[in-house]
């Protein structure tokens, strides 16, 4: 009777290369989701600065008694940091090896230049963490008012008159806009390459699919968040 061959184990370069680029695309789909959940909260400015203080209170309660204040926050909070460091991580690691590879493959003659949306996922990546980092200091870690008017804790403890104040001035709505120019090229270009990473790319049909959802999602989520600094910043919210 003949013997079943077993498929070899992917190891070495290409096996971990593949796997980087898993930790990637699970990372990354994380974070789709907990935008399209943050933009949802976002809009809740719509509905006036009861029904925004009270989701954003609530945000802070979920679970009780059963967790302790903020604990559903937390567990959100600490998946949402390890989720950055492994896709920081693998974007690194597979930035390193692409280089790698391009100089050996191209040590006598020039290397081919990146395509815009490779190199644009790079650095676009890099400024999209900075801009986060900038976020969560203004309106969780320290609060900042860099709207004018209001007097301290008035404004940075409200969080409605917070989001007010700081879209009132324009410089400060001309770089979420272009944050948020940023976020939605790598949204496309990011679910398009998860879904190539996840097998979610054998067929036309799904690649179809997979091309109008990226799209889409992308989309969504760009207006979604403009709308609000747009709306305040021209009165209609105030």
């Amino acid at each position: 009777m003949a013997t079943q061959t077993l498929p070899a184990k992917r190891t070495g370069k290409a096996g971990s290369t593949l796997f980087l680029k898993t930790v990637m695309a699970v990372s990354g789909l994380i974070f789709v989701l907990y935008v399209l959940l943050h933009m949802y909260g976002n809009l809740k400015v719509f509905w006036g600065e009861e029904a925004f203080n009270t989701y954003a209170h609530h945000l802070r309660t979920i679970g009780e008694p059963m967790l302790p204040h903020a604990g559903l926050l937390w567990v959100i909070r600490v998946v949402l940091i390890i989720a950055v460091v492994a896709h920081v991580y693998s974007a690194a690691q597979l930035w390193k090896r692409a280089n790698a590879a391009r100089e050996q493959k191209y040590a006598v003659k020039k290397a081919v230049a990146a395509s815009f949306s490779s190199k644009w996922m790079r650095w676009g990546g890099v400024a999209l963490l900075l801009f986060v980092i900038w976020h969560l200091l203004h309106f969780t870690i320290a609060k900042i008012n860099v709207g004018s008017g209001g007097q301290g804790s008035e404004i940075t403890q409200n969080p409605y008159q917070l989001v007010v104040h700081s879209f009132g001035a324009w410089w400060m709505v001309i770089i979420y806009l272009l944050a948020l120019a940023a976020l939605g090229m790598h949204l496309h270009h990011g679910i398009w390459s998860a879904s190539q990473t996840l097998g979610f790319t054998n067929t036309p049909q799904q690649r179809k699919i997979a091309k109008t959802v990226a799209a889409l999602v992308a989309l969504v989520v760009a207006v979604g968040f403009a709308l609000p600094p747009l709306f305040i910043l021209f009165g209609v919210i105030d």
